[in-house]
């Protein structure tokens, strides 16, 4: 049979199954794939140009490639750098609890910067850092990088996953998301994992005689980051001598563009657009630079994915789709169904990448909400936190992927401190979501 003689259904389930395998596969970059699924549904007609448009124009888009090049002039400008150096010195000071401060400092950053980056930098730190203090940095980098997953859950512009639901909730007819909104859930995750982390991390992870080669490069400029999860890390890597005036005005506009969405006097895309272009028009980063620091192949698999979503609802994959789940769970209470969708997105994210999940699961959050004659809302925020709150594996986030290499940590090492982890802010999650979010 010929294929472009199949129905849109059709063509959509096929071309979402080849880029999900394609991502487990892990043999060619998840942006390619994105793009390549884009491309295909393009060609069948399943989309039409014009709705390829506007997902390459979104919001998301626009809101991360300005806030990567704000997050990069400040790279540029040695403010990180500075801050780290400051922190290591903190550390030798009083020891272990300064490890803890890094780490808790990661996380809070983490909330407002990309956090690859975040634990390229105090990575190293942290690894170094015990080494002096003769304790195994096994038992803080994995804690680091949980930590700036647990930060990026904190606001709406902590993760690139958040910035994709409230897009297509918004497409889907639902208010937009404000950038402190979901904070209060985000806390509350926060805080139960940083406990849990605090107090039983070092217990459960399995120290071994082998340690890792101590290297005094830093990570490597890929850190075997697997094909769903993207983001290079070379541009972070270098050391950069601190510029105060340069870091001044970054950290100034920086903080405006957070000071102005949050008063809602712009939106959040529109506000950091504009300190982008200031940036460059201050000189305080050059256009190249600009442009170097916009991590495109992050902006490409978002835009990849938001064709796959539009794809899913004008095909009526997605209205299938929550028909079938909104059936299964007939008869069930809103509070039941929460925990349901919380648990599956959190399984889900651990095999899929992050904008996958959010694809797959933000539609079927919409309608489920509408069913259930409910708010869809706490069932989008049980999206953004499962959907980026993933632990139980090396491979399900990218800062995983570079503290698993560093730490010479194996594979168990993450299911046993991960899966409680999962656990623990899952209960966190519903109870926080049900007491800030009301059905």
């Amino acid at each position: 049979m010929n294929w472009l003689q199949l129905s849109p259904q059709a063509i959509t389930i096929l071309v979402l199954v080849a880029v999900v395998a394609a991502m487990i596969w892990d043999k060619v970059r998840s942006d390619i794939v994105a793009l390549a699924g884009a491309a295909v549904l393009m060609m069948s007609g399943v989309v039409r140009p014009i709705e390829v448009q506007s997902a390459f124009a979104s919001p998301a888009i626009l809101t991360l490639a300005s806030l990567f090049v704000i997050a990069y002039s400040m790279e540029q400008a040695g403010l990180l750098d500075a801050a780290i150096n400051g922190l290591v010195r903190l550390c030798r000071r009083i020891g272990r609890a300064g490890l803890w401060i890094v780490i808790g400092i990661s996380g809070a950053a983490s909330a407002f910067l990309n956090n690859t980056p975040i634990v390229v930098l105090a990575a190293p730190v942290i690894r170094d850092t015990a080494h002096s203090l003769k304790l195994s940095p096994k038992g803080y980098l994995m804690p680091l990088s949980y930590a700036a997953v647990l930060g990026g859950c904190c606001t709406l512009i902590g993760t690139s996953t958040n910035l994709l639901v409230n897009d297509m909730a918004k497409v889907a007819g639902q208010p937009k998301f404000g950038i402190f909104e979901i904070t209060p859930v985000g806390l509350v995750v926060a805080i139960a994992g940083g406990l849990y982390l605090l107090l039983f991390s070092s217990r459960l992870i399995r120290e071994t005689s082998e340690e890792p080669q101590h290297e005094s490069a830093g990570l490597p400029e890929h850190a075997g980051l697997t094909a769903g999860q993207v983001g290079s890390v070379k541009a972070f890597a270098p050391v950069r001598s601190f510029k105060a005036v340069r870091a001044v005005v970054s950290l100034g506009v920086f903080l405006a563009v957070i000071a102005l969405a949050a008063y809602n006097v712009a939106p959040i895309a529109a506000a950091a657009f504009a300190g982008a272009v200031l940036l460059v028009l201050l000189r305080v980063i050059t256009a190249d630079d600009a442009y170097g620091g916009l991590q495109a192949d992050v902006l490409m698999l978002i835009a990849g994915m938001l064709v796959l979503g539009i794809a899913l609802r004008v095909s009526g994959v997605a209205e299938s789709a929550t028909d079938m789940l909104i059936h299964a769970m007939d008869g069930l209470s809103p509070l039941l169904a929460l925990i349901i969708i919380y648990g599956v997105t959190l399984f889900a994210t651990e095999l899929l990448s992050n904008a996958t999940v959010a694809v797959l699961f933000t539609p079927i959050a919409v309608s489920l909400g509408e069913a259930l004659h409910v708010s869809p809302r706490p069932f989008l925020v049980a999206v953004m936190i499962a959907g980026s709150a993933a632990f139980a594996t090396p491979f399900g986030y990218q800062t995983n992927v570079l503290v698993y290499r560093l730490g010479g940590y194996n594979y168990l090492d993450f299911v046993r401190v991960g899966l409680p982890l999962n656990i623990i802010t899952w209960i966190a999650g519903v109870v926080a979501i049900q007491m800030f979010f009301p059905f």
